[in-house]
């Protein structure tokens, strides 16, 4: 049930709850704002996305300003993207206006907000032909190499996972700002597994040389058959690759003492 409420599956969790006959410790119509954000988010329409935070919370953005940078950062890859896949040629200018108004207040804030937004910046002159290669791979984006032949370094930022990964990044943010959990206890539970598995090997704790989740294989088949009740993702599925801050904040799930 936490890992279905804080990922966003409202209507898996309701079903859940009615099954399970467990009172939900949390309001359903919460979740589904945070949905509703993260689809806009999906569709490339960053600025109904950034009208939904406001309206849930209306001092998020300006409390948080590499949060918002990475919205609008966004914002003006999917301008660029309609600039070259439109017939409009006043998108082209609209883009640069957007940036200039948008944008480049944010640039001597940090070098960072300047070097990413230059990298955005630089969609610009990539060719149109590059552009219309993306476009015809539909919502899955193109392939890997593709994207590099076509975009270069730039290429994660035409790439789907960035909407993901934003829509990931607000998600943790609402949940914050409303004093839930970032994320799922599942995941830190992943993570603190997979910290606690490091550790003793590197105690040389005698170990199989391979330690299964029950994560894979037939029960990856089920699960996929089961789905989430006809709920979108809200997050990318499985562990994340970054660690816990320290070995104490990970040490509190195991009985290995660091």
């Amino acid at each position: 049930m936490d890992y279905l409420i804080t990922e966003g599956y409202p209507s898996a969790a309701e079903k859940f709850a009615a099954e399970a006959n467990i009172q939900p410790m949390a309001d359903f119509s919460f979740i589904q704002e945070r949905v509703q954000i993260r689809d806009s988010i999906y569709r490339g329409d960053l600025q109904a996305a950034i009208e939904l935070i406001n309206e849930l919370n209306p001092e998020l953005l300006d409390l948080d300003k590499k949060l918002h940078f990475s919205l609008l950062r966004l914002q003006l890859v999917e301008l660029i993207r309609q600039s070259f896949t439109s017939s409009d040629p006043s998108l082209v200018g609209k883009a640069i206006e957007f940036a200039q108004n948008h944008l480049a207040p944010y640039a001597p804030l940090d070098a960072q907000f300047k070097i990413d937004l230059e990298r955005a910046m630089a969609l610009l002159i990539v060719p149109k032909e590059s552009w219309t290669h993306a476009a015809s791979s539909g919502s899955s984006g193109p392939s890997t190499s593709q994207a590099h032949d076509d975009f270069g370094a730039l290429a994660e930022l035409v790439d789907p996972s960035l909407r993901r990964k934003v829509a990931k990044d607000v998600n943790e943010a609402i949940l914050q700002s409303q004093d839930q959990r970032r994320e799922a206890n599942i995941r830190y539970l992943v993570r603190a597994r997979s910290w606690a598995e490091q550790l003793a090997r590197e105690k040389k704790v005698d170990l199989p040389e391979h330690l299964s989740l029950g994560l894979d294989g037939d029960q990856i088949a089920k699960d996929s058959q089961n789905g989430h009740g006809g709920d979108t993702e809200m997050t990318e599925n499985g562990a994340e690759d970054n660690g816990m801050s320290a070995d104490a904040d990970l040490a509190r799930y195991t009985n290995i003492n660091t």
